[in-house]
Parts: structure tokens; sequence; C-alpha cells
């Protein structure tokens, strides 16, 4: 008899352990999905958050108007200064955001202007966008590639003084870069004022161009910036005294 009420109380327990047991799965399945349902909506929170600073730093990359092809470039996206029909061409890749092409800029600037207005060689520069990701997030390479493309659409004596005046006031690598109300600054303090110009370099007009010249400019096996060329052939020491060497009839 204490045999039959002995086993009676094992099953019993085992029973209460059972549903002690299921009781506890059912609790750490909710914990789990309550954990999982509030990590995708931090997630969701956290990523429109920095969306949201990057536009109201300085504008995204991306455009908030019309997307344009410019006119004022040659077959190869270059923004050609001299004589257009010159037989040697000094061609210059470069990022807004490369201290080496400030570098570059700040030696041979003056060297490539001169051999513009000498009329018997054509400068190319072809503003590429390599190095957003030292925008924290705001794409200024591209913003100021588009920039470029603006100005000369719409204001192209102003573009050479324009040019120095952007990479003397270059962002620091690491920043938000430049606004875009900056650089419509910029543009206006070297005469390039119109509405046009600042309603092109606002809307970001040309970004898509500028990433399809970028995708285009890669592809020519040229990786970094600045890349200067003379009728197609590098100039590995790009000095204003190699240029000119390499320059024949300037």
């Amino acid at each position: 008899m204490n045999t039959s009420k002995n086993v009676s109380k094992d099953i019993k327990a085992m029973q209460n352990g059972d549903k002690n047991r299921r009781t506890l799965i059912q609790i750490v399945v909710a914990v789990v999905l309550i954990a999982l349902v509030a990590a995708i909506a931090l997630f969701i929170l956290n990523k429109d958050s920095t969306s949201g600073d990057a536009s109201s730093a300085a504008g995204s990359g991306e455009s908030t108007g019309t997307q344009l092809t410019p006119t004022s470039v040659t077959d190869d996206g270059a923004i050609r200064f001299g004589n257009p029909d010159a037989t040697t061409v000094v061609s210059v890749v470069e990022d807004f955001q490369c201290p080496a092409c400030k570098n570059f800029e700040a030696i041979s600037g003056s060297t490539l202007q001169q051999l513009a207005d000498a009329g018997n060689v054509a400068v190319d520069y072809r503003p590429i966008s390599i190095l957003d990701r030292f925008s924290n997030g705001t794409m200024y390479s591209t913003r100021a590639a588009s920039a470029a493309i603006c100005v000369a659409e719409n204001d192209r004596d102003n573009w050479m003084n324009w040019h120095t005046t952007m990479f003397e006031q270059q962002p620091a690598e690491g920043g938000t870069g430049l606004t875009n109300d900056e650089l419509v600054a910029i543009a206006a303090s070297v005469g390039a004022d119109s509405p046009a110009v600042a309603s092109c370099i606002t809307d970001g007009s040309y970004t898509d161009w500028v990433t399809t010249q970028t995708q285009s400019v890669l592809g020519e096996g040229i990786n970094g910036t600045p890349n200067v060329r003379v009728n197609g052939t590098d100039i590995s020491f790009p000095t204003p005294e190699n240029i000119l060497a390499a320059a024949p009839g300037n």
C-alpha cells in the first residue's frame, strides 16, 4: 500500500516537473522573441537616425532634383581649358577630398593655367569621387565633383578661380565635408553667384553623372588621384618641370 502511494507521488512529481519545464521553456521563448523584436526595432531606428544626421549635416550625395547630363565636357568627361583642338593634352584626374590633389594644385595649378592660356595646349580636368568614405556619410567627394560640373555648365569663366579656392578650403578627411551651402558660398565668392549655379549645387544635379564618370575612369586603370597624363602617358612625378618637359609645343 505504501509502495503504491510512493509510486503515485513520484508520478505526480514527474508531471509537475514536466509542467514546470514547459512553463520555463515558454518563458524563455517569449523573452527571446521580445529581445529579437526590440533588436530589429533598434536597428531600424538607428539606421533612420544615421541617415537623417548625414543629410542634415551636409546634404547627402543623392539628388533632390532632376539629374542632368553636362554639355560642357569632352567625350571622356573632362572640363577642358585652352585650345580645344590642341594636339597636346594635359589631363588631370582629381578628387576634391584628396590631400595629394590639394598639394598638386598648390604646386602645379598655375603652370596648368599658363599652359591653357598660351593656346597651344589643352588642359583637361576630370573630377571624380573615390573618397566619399572619408566624409562621414555625407558623400562630399561626389557633391564637390557635381559642383564642379555645375560651375562649368553655368559660369565657365570663373571655374579656374573656383577650382583653386575649393582646394584652398578643402575639409579634413574624416569629417563631414563642406555643406552644400558652403559649396554655394565658395562659388559665389569667386563670382559664380548665379541662381542657376546655387540651385544646381543644392540639388546635386550631376551626382549620378559623377558616379558614372568615376566608374568610367576606374575602368581606364586609373585608381588614384591626382593622376596626370600628357597625351595619354602618365607623369609619375607631376611637378611643373616634368609637365612642361612632357608637353611638346608648349
